[in-house]
This record gives C-alpha cells, structure tokens and sequence, in this order.
C-alpha cells in the first residue's frame, strides 16, 4: 500500500522532547488510520538522539551538512508518502492534532500553513520580541511583496503534497528555508491555506537552536532579495519621477518654496537622483535575469517577450540619442562661453544648460554599457 503521510522532524540534539513527539506523531497515525511514516532528519546530535529514535520505532535519516534548512531536506528527500507534515522536535506543537492540515492536504491544497496566532499561544511559548515585532513585521513584509494571504510566515509546523514540494525547487540551508516555501509555493502558482494552531511552551531545558536577531535577518533578507519590485523597482520609480520633476522645474527657472530658493545646486542633485534611479532600474533587471536564469524565480509569460523587446540594438540606439542630446547641449554651453571671449560666466544661468548636458551624456554610455551586459545576460533567450 502507497504510504499518505510522511511526518519529518528536524533533530539536533533534542533528547529531551524527542519521544514524546515521535510517540504522539503514532497515536495521530494509529488513532486517524493514517498509512503514514515518522523520519527524523538527525542534524549531528551528540546527545543520544539517534538511539531514541531506532528505540521508537522511527526512520532515521543522517543529515551531515549543518542547517535547519539542510536537515528538513534530507528529511522530506527521503520521505515517501503523498503528503508531508514537519514540524520541530522540541514538543511546542501537538503531534496529535494533525488532521486538519491532512484534511485540506487531501482536498488538494498543496500547502497548508500553520497559524498560531490564531490557534493560540500559550504563556511562555514565545519570546515577547518575536510575538509583538519579528514574527508581525515578516509576515506582514511577505504579504506586502508576495500578496499572500497568510498571517503567520513563521510557523514552524506545516504540511504540502511531496509533488509540491519538487515544484517548489528550495535552496536555502538555514532557518530562511521556511519563508523560501511559502514564497516558491506562491511564485509557482500553487494552492495556499492555513489552519488554526496551537504553540506550546518549548518542552526542552536548554535554550533553543533559533538566534533572534541573525535568524531574523536571514529572513528579511531573503524576502527583499525574491522581491526584486520592492528592493529595486518600486524605489526606481520614484527616485526618477521625482528627480525628473524637480530638475525639469529648475531648469526653467529657480523654485521659491516658503522662502527658500532652489537653484543650480539642487538641479544638480535632483539630476543625480535620476541617476541613481536609473541604477536602480538597471539592478532589479540585471536581478530578475539572474534569479530567472538560475532557477531562482520561475519564468513568467512575459518574461521571453520583455528580453525581445529589451534588445541590445534598441538600448545602443536610446544610448546614442541621449549621447548626442548631451553633446548638442554642450556644443549649446560652449558658443555661449564663446560669445563671452571664453571669460567668466554667471553659473546660474550656463549651469541649466551644462548640467543636462553631462547628465544626458552618462546617461547615454549608461544605457549603451547596460545594453551590452543585457544582451550578454539574456543569450539563453536568443533563438
């Protein structure tokens, strides 16, 4: 008979609470009449775990490259049932309350969150930094980024179709390997939900595995970088149209606000704002291409029809208009430098031409370097 579920525990060290999870993990399988399996992914523990494991009865599985996000892989790589259900070895979820993720499981969700913030958290069960800021501002980041309608990014017990996970083609190694699958399960198009779940106190005495602060790093920054729009994009967009209104009013003429008068120098960092923009602009390219590339992030349907029409002829041409608008101007600046027998000039007044000029110039050989590198990047795409 084919096996439904497979229950994987990551272990490190977790003699303490270990047989009491795999004990409650059988009753569910027994006590539901759940063909199932229970693997513990063993991370290296010194503390006799492994015994614990053969003494109950469970399949365990040695994980020798360190990493939460390793040991879950191992686990989940060597399970062999429809579904899989992980959760942590340290007796903070109850092993027996399993059906309703394997509920939704079967009615074809292919992954099922967990959510303890509805559920509900017993006192102790977690650290006041992690339930009032960490756990509330990831979470909310990754709705803002990935528009997913989960409130809790972080519980650690969840379950997903072993097809699913394949679909999902995780790399992280550490404890970012949690948000990685909510966020593949989403840029792979696949069926999300979340269930009510309880956290219990840690049962273990020692301090446990997750590092508040680095760990929570970790998933910030995976959730920025899988997020090219709100890291590169977004940010673009506004540094130009800003800078693009304002150097487009300095140029006309000085702006008086409240008193204060803006001139030539605030074109000159208005101008550079574009700049910075159009940099901007050019990363969350050159990182989409990457990520698509690499099998980071999955090709969209316009992805072939952008890298078309994002050609390197195209891009040389744009370059090579801004580069002759920069010289026209500058050959504009240096007739009326001429015209003063190449003597003095009032700056407020050459500058609104000499600053568009050396900004529409490195503009241009921007465009035409970037262009190349594109087209470099993109080669897979050429037919």
């Amino acid at each position: 008979m084919t096996t439904e579920l497979s229950i994987v525990m990551p272990c490190l060290n977790e003699a303490e609470t270990l047989a009491i999870c795999i004990k409650k993990a059988r009753r569910f399988l027994k006590d539901n009449h759940v063909l199932g399996e229970i693997i513990i992914a063993d991370n290296g523990s010194t503390d006799g775990s492994q015994t614990i494991v053969e003494q109950n009865g469970a399949t365990l599985v040695k994980v020798s490259q360190k990493g939460y996000g390793n040991a879950l892989r191992g686990g989940i790589e060597a399970a062999t049932g429809t579904y899989v259900i992980m959760a942590d070895a340290d007796d903070s979820y109850d092993f027996e309350d399993l059906m309703p993720y394997l509920i939704k499981l079967r009615k074809g969700y292919d992954l099922v969150m967990g959510n303890r913030f509805k559920g509900g958290i017993k006192p102790g069960a977690m650290p006041f930094l992690h339930k009032y800021l960490g756990n509330p501002v990831l979470s909310f980041l990754g709705r803002l980024f990935y528009k997913i309608k989960i409130g809790d990014f972080h519980c650690g017990l969840r379950g997903f179709s072993k097809e699913a996970y394949h679909r999902m083609d995780l790399k992280t190694t550490g404890m970012e390997f949690a948000s990685e699958m909510i966020v593949k399960s989403k840029l792979n198009g696949l069926k999300i939900t979340e269930v009510p779940t309880i956290l219990y106190p840690d049962g273990r005495t020692r301090k446990p595995h997750l590092k508040t602060w680095s760990d929570g790093w970790r998933h910030l920054r995976f959730l920025t970088l899988y997020s090219p729009n709100w890291l590169f994009l977004y940010p673009a967009i506004l540094m130009m149209v800003v800078g693009l209104v304002a150097s487009t009013l300095l140029i006309i003429e000085p702006v008086m606000i409240e008193g204060i008068i803006f001139d030539i120098h605030t074109l000159m960092y208005s101008s550079s704002l574009i700049l910075i923009g159009f940099q901007f602009l050019v990363f969350y390219g050159l990182t989409k291409i990457f990520a698509v590339e690499n099998g980071l992030l999955p090709k969209s349907k316009r992805y072939p029809k952008i890298m078309k029409y994002l050609n390197l002829e195209k891009g040389l041409i744009i370059g090579l208009l801004f580069l002759i608008t920069g010289f026209i101007l500058s050959y504009k600046g240096l007739t009326v430098w001429k015209a003063s027998d190449f003597g003095s000039l009032r700056p407020t007044n050459t500058f609104r031409l000499i600053i568009p000029a050396v900004f529409t110039i490195l503009l241009g050989v921007q465009i035409i370097l970037f262009s190349l590198f594109f087209s470099i990047l993109g080669l897979k795409n050429s037919d």
